[in-house]
């Protein structure tokens, strides 16, 4: 069993006994310390929480848990259903409500759960808000209401259309060029939320002919829930038939996005942020913002339009804190998160697959064509296991004056950006690990930059 405690929620195993897995008692405290922050900090008066949940066999359970504490606590809870992860955002702000939690493990596997907490801009929570309900729990700081003060109960299911209806109202969705392009589309749901709201999404854009795999929102995940090539065979096997134009892949909670070319072979989840900010940066003058770990492509698309990229920690708070700071039009990671501030600051997929079509459609190319169209770069992921005493902040200091005459970024690791290739070196905040990401021209030539890291790394911990 695991249960994991961090700034951005609590995630963890279905079962076992209070603190080694998430169970009720567990989800209970840490609701009841979510529940005590907003009362203690929100200037909203609505007095109003909106949750919303992704389709995991354990999700009936959790909800149940969750609003039950939240009325507890003397919140009135909007229910809006089964719902993505963006759909739940811009829920929040559309209610005028103090926050949000969002019950979804995101792209771990079916056993796994968690929560996932909003402010009332339905935006996550940053590092110090998320540590000071760590704190509230860790203390067990809350005062539940009395019987004259229990929080309401409501049910709203209208908000998937409403996501929708945000999304085609957006300037660069471009429903007409859409529709007489003819598009035949499929797509892999994984059986969650993404085979509910897609369908709508893709009719209301216009396209005729969709093809849906995993669809039906059981829980019951058919593969590996992360929408990476070694999980995508059935769907990448579909496409190399030759009778759809493209295919979108999504996790479990729809907030990260694949495409699959023409002919079946991956586009690169890399290269989701690239196309979209491509087609948006065509049409807005603005600038970008990735995290350290994403691809250069991006760096190189924005500059091409005369633009400013930036990079920003790991993890979608930072992104977004670095987007408002820098004017960004577009950005997001490198996982197929998309966010587009026109719409609202969080990764969504919906929005993703609108921009990529409207872009697709006035091109008037083939998928594979539009992604060979982009610098190629391939990222190799290792890993390096040190011993539970090793000083990972000392080595990371001593890897940064090793390369000091590289353009070095120390905001979150050390990464070294050499003139056509850069690492990434991010220590893990929950076990003695060193994370290693690398990006070059080839993959080969990634992997040995990755290896080559990992040897100085070695030499000075020996």
């Amino acid at each position: 069993m695991s249960l994991i405690k961090s700034i951005s929620g609590i995630r963890g195993t279905i079962g076992g006994k209070a603190g080694e897995g998430l169970n009720p008692l567990d989800i209970i405290k840490f609701t009841s310390a979510y529940a005590t922050f907003i009362r203690r900090t929100t200037k909203i008066t609505t007095n109003k929480i909106v949750v919303g949940r992704d389709a995991r066999i354990s999700g009936e359970m959790v909800k149940n848990v969750v609003c039950g504490t939240l009325m507890g606590m003397g919140f009135d809870v909007v229910n809006i259903g089964l719902a993505s992860t963006p759909t739940t955002e811009i829920a929040v702000a559309m209610e005028g409500a103090c926050g949000g939690i969002i019950i979804t493990a995101s792209h771990n596997p079916r056993h796994w759960n968690a929560l996932k907490l909003l402010n009332e801009k339905g935006e996550f929570l940053n590092a110090e808000e998320g540590n000071e309900i760590l704190r509230i729990a860790e203390a067990e700081e809350f005062d539940y209401a009395d019987v004259d003060h229990i929080g309401h109960y409501s049910e709203d299911n209208t908000y998937n259309q409403k996501h929708i209806d945000m999304v085609l109202k957006l300037d660069l969705v471009d429903v007409e060029a859409i529709r007489k392009a003819n598009f035949k589309v499929a797509f892999d749901s994984i059986n969650s939320v993404g085979g509910i709201i897609l369908p709508m999404l893709l009719q209301q854009l216009g396209v005729q002919t969709i093809t849906p795999l995993y669809a039906e929102p059981t829980g019951d995940f058919q593969h590996n829930p992360e929408p990476l090539e070694k999980n995508l065979s059935d769907i990448m096997e579909l496409m190399s038939r030759g009778e759809h134009d493209v295919a979108f892949v999504v996790d479990p909670d729809v907030d990260r996005l694949a495409f699959i070319c023409e002919d079946g072979t991956m586009y690169g989840e890399e290269y989701t942020l690239v196309t979209v900010a491509d087609y948006v940066l065509k049409h807005t003058q603005g600038n970008t913002v990735s995290n350290l770990s994403s691809t250069r492509a991006l760096r190189d698309v924005t500059e091409k339009y005369g633009a400013e990229y930036n990079a920003a920690a790991v993890g979608e708070v930072n992104v977004v804190t670095k987007m408002k700071d820098t004017h960004a039009v577009i950005g997001g990671e490198g996982n197929g998160g998309v966010i587009y501030p026109a719409a609202h600051y969080g990764r969504d997929a919906l929005v993703g697959i609108a921009l990529f079509l409207s872009h697709l459609a006035h091109e008037g190319k083939k998928v594979s064509e539009i992604r060979r169209s982009y610098p190629e770069y391939f990222i190799a992921k290792n890993r390096i296991d040190l011993d539970a005493a090793t000083n990972v902040d000392a080595i990371l200091e001593r890897v940064k004056d090793l390369y000091k005459n590289e353009k070095v970024n120390d905001i979150d690791g050390v990464k070294i950006d050499f003139p056509d290739k850069w690492v990434h070196l991010r220590k893990s905040n929950t076990e003695p690990i060193i994370r290693v990401y690398s990006e070059a021209s080839t993959m080969e030539e990634a992997d040995a930059l990755g290896k080559k890291i990992m040897d100085v790394v070695y030499s000075l911990k020996g």
